[in-house]
């Protein structure tokens, strides 16, 4: 199988919702949801792949070479590359019912652990989302992060007790959700308050990362409440319309909290090339949605494999034409921002 036999299964059984465009940009789907476009006018999502095309490498070939390694230690434990797969839910509401919910959970957890990575996991209107994650990662030895919804605080512990049972490697919540336009009507959710986050925190001892942050200040927040981490995000550009690009967002983040936490980063990632744009900006790890649902339907659990080896063998060209051995390399001065 390939990436472009792949393509082409996932353009015969995905549409209406999504086209599988040349480049997954947001700009075919703006403003269809339920289905993958960004809110409104969609500028949220469609901003994103514009400012990577306005980040340019700066290649290096002088060099000492060395063993080129890609690994990353998070949550003690080591990664063998910096990106992992994205929260993603409503194959029936958003993907055109083609994979059912149970059939995604498991590919998406499978093929991440078989590459020795994993899944961030998703949470929904219905308990099955939540329930089919907390399956899939038990199944696959805990490799997977729940991210659930903001829900009022009793149904967020028990969400976390479930999550500690099922021993996962963290346990995230979409802040952002928060006014989602499909869980909104539920009224069951709320903004969590750095107060309510810190208490979260307190009670476990699962790593914590709060999803759907966009400004230094609200990332110093976090810190201060004790997260390990914060993913730099604005849900695909479904939950506000007009936003930034969050990797644009990453330099400005790094300077306020320094090493204090871990930062992932979402939004338009579409190749190795655009993980290492990101490294580079000041995030540890990124996190691609949209692009592994294209490869679950047009190739099972062996597409979700193939398309993270792309990614990885992208990563890593760039790597070698940039003269960075390891991640440590992948530093500012590896990029430039075109006027």
């Amino acid at each position: 199988m390939t990436y472009e036999e792949i393509l082409a299964k996932a353009r015969a059984v995905m549409g209406p919702n999504c086209r599988v465009c040349p480049v997954c940009d947001g700009r075919a789907c703006r403003g269809e949801i339920p289905g993958l476009g960004g809110i409104g006018s969609g500028s949220s999502f469609t901003v994103c792949r514009p400012f990577f095309d306005s980040v340019k490498v700066m290649m290096d070939v002088v060099y000492e070479p060395g063993k080129l390694d890609t690994s990353i230690e998070l949550f003690g434990q080591t990664w063998p590359f910096p990106f992992f797969l994205a929260p993603l839910g409503g194959m029936g509401l958003n993907y055109n019912s083609y994979l059912t919910e149970d059939e995604w959970s498991r590919m998406s957890v499978g093929g991440m652990a078989k590459c020795g990575s994993l899944a961030f996991t998703p949470d929904g209107a219905l308990d099955k989302f939540f329930d089919l994650s907390i399956r899939s990662i038990r199944e696959n030895g805990g490799r997977g992060i729940p991210t659930v919804k903001p829900w009022k605080t009793e149904k967020l512990l028990e969400r976390l007790r479930a999550a500690e049972e099922a021993g996962v490697t963290a346990f995230a919540c979409d802040v952002d959700s928060c006014n989602h336009p499909n869980m909104r009507r539920l009224g069951a959710l709320q903004v969590l308050s750095p107060s309510a986050m810190a208490g979260l925190i307190r009670s476990t001892t699962l790593p914590f990362i709060a999803k759907g942050v966009m400004t230094a200040s609200a990332a110093l927040r976090c810190a201060d409440a004790g997260c390990y981490g914060i993913v730099v995000s604005t849900h695909g550009g479904r939950v506000i319309e007009d936003a930034p690009a969050p990797a644009a967002m990453l330099p400005e983040i790094r300077a306020a909290v320094g090493e204090r936490m871990k930062i992932f980063v979402d939004g338009g990632i579409r190749s190795g090339l655009d993980v290492f744009k990101c490294l580079a900006l000041g995030a540890d790890a990124v996190l691609i949605g949209r692009p592994y649902v294209v490869a679950g339907c047009g190739g099972g659990e062996e597409g979700v494999v193939l398309y993270t080896n792309k990614i990885l063998a992208e990563l890593r060209e760039v790597m070698l034409m940039t003269g960075c051995v390891t991640l440590a390399d992948v530093t500012p001065e590896k990029i430039r921002l075109a006027n």
